[in-house]
């Protein structure tokens, strides 16, 4: 019977140590379920479930139904461009809130700058962080209210 008891014990303290990475977060989190389908349509799942650490500036499902109507859905048939808008909400390595707030901008994997402006809550170009913080085992997330759309090139 100890030995139970050790093992619920030592399962527990695996649990502990082990949180989920950026995409089980924001699918646990309820509120990122087109980011999800968006991720996994794009094919960028693996590469953000990697030992990372990655800044992902997350727009919620509310984030998304403020794009024209048809959008999305024209952004699941082309694949190259629904993956350079995901690649314009990461920033490579774990840049939290206490940092943001010091940029002036930061550039994505995209490759693209983002602009940052501190002086009023925290903005991300257009889109304001509306939770900072939110920590996962590879990175961090910073919930945005607009979806990022990248500059022409």
């Amino acid at each position: 019977m100890p030995m139970v008891v050790f093992a619920q014990e030592n399962s527990l303290e695996i649990n502990a140590k082990h949180m989920p990475d950026i995409v089980d977060t924001a699918i646990n989190a309820g509120s990122f379920d087109t980011l999800a389908d968006a991720i996994t349509a794009a094919g960028l799942d693996t590469a953000l479930k990697t030992q990372g650490p990655f800044t992902v500036f997350a727009p919620t499902d509310e984030a998304f139904s403020k794009l024209p109507s048809g959008t999305f859905e024209s952004l699941l048939q082309d694949i190259p461009q629904l993956r350079e808008i995901l690649e314009y909400h990461v920033v490579q390595g774990k840049v939290t809130s206490a940092e943001v707030v010091k940029l002036t901008e930061a550039t994505t994997v995209l490759g693209s700058t983002l602009k940052i402006d501190a002086s009023n809550g925290v903005k991300v170009n257009d889109a304001t962080v509306v939770k900072a913080d939110v920590e996962a085992d590879n990175g961090i997330i910073h919930v945005i209210d607009t979806v990022l759309i990248p500059p022409k090139k």
